[in-house]
């Protein structure tokens, strides 16, 4: 008997076949020759505990940052907007519904506010709502909008200076609790990171960037202590006392309400 030639649907299973096993080869190939650390400065490589040394030494070496977001320490909370170099810094800090100025150079520390902080700051030195008289009001219109001096034996500077000092406030911040794991890569401000974490994310969370100097560049500290984001590393900013028209001497003490 004579074999039947194989019909249409023979031929397009037998051509689909070697197609298929074609497409699956090239998938699997091009999968294994995928790198997520391609273009990258390769501490995506690293384990957690290497990459998080090479973010402080990238922090330590650098000459300026600017930290921004919310911090939550010793029961209050603050939100910075902060440009820091090694000889002082400048920048904003909100606490407790105030926003005051601060500016610090070298040990040469000023605190900007309006009539308002003033106001609330020396109306009532135990803190309580005192409504302020025509005599607290007449000494907050003269501070408004001037750079104060802060004493430096004031109670106040130490915590103050604080907020101002580029590696009191890294040291501060950059460090994770726990043990250290690596977590998963992502994107901030358009720069490829990868994240490492202590105590599984209980102890702080640290992104670090793959692209360029591995500089840290956002913090998720322990504990819901607050969210931080580092940039602007090493690029410079001008950092000047201000002009005498501009100050005004407080005294020997800040009131004691304020900040």
């Amino acid at each position: 008997m004579t074999a039947l030639p194989p019909g249409p649907a023979a031929h397009a299973r037998r051509a689909a076949l070697p197609v298929a096993l074609c497409a699956a080869l090239a998938a699997a190939l091009a999968g294994c020759g995928e790198d997520p650390d391609a273009g990258t400065n390769g501490v995506g490589k690293l384990e957690a505990a290497a990459i998080e040394k090479k973010a402080k030494t990238a922090a330590d070496a650098a000459d300026a940052v600017r930290v921004a977001g919310t911090l939550v320490s010793k029961g209050g909370t603050y939100k910075l907007n902060m440009r820091l170099k090694k000889t002082g810094g400048v920048g904003s800090v909100t606490s407790k519904n105030s926003t005051f100025e601060l500016l610090r150079v070298e040990d040469a520390l000023f605190l900007k506010a309006d009539a308002g902080f003033w106001v609330h700051a020396g109306s009532d030195g135990e803190g309580g709502d005192a409504e302020p008289g025509e005599e607290d009001q007449a000494a907050a219109e003269k501070l408004d909008d001037k750079y104060v001096k802060v004493p430096e034996d004031d109670p106040a500077y130490k915590q103050l200076r604080g907020f101002t000092d580029m590696n009191v406030l890294l040291d501060g911040l950059l460090g994770l609790h726990g043990k250290l794991s690596k977590g998963d890569r992502s994107t901030i401000g358009g720069v490829r990171t990868i994240k490492i974490m202590g105590d599984g994310g209980n102890g702080g969370t640290l992104a670090v960037s793959l692209q360029g100097t591995p500089y840290p560049l956002q913090l998720d500290r322990a504990g819901d202590a607050g969210v931080l984001t580092l940039g602007e590393w090493g690029r410079d900013f001008p950092l000047e006392a201000p002009a005498k028209e501009e100050t005004v001497d407080y005294g020997r003490q800040l009131p004691r309400d304020s900040p």
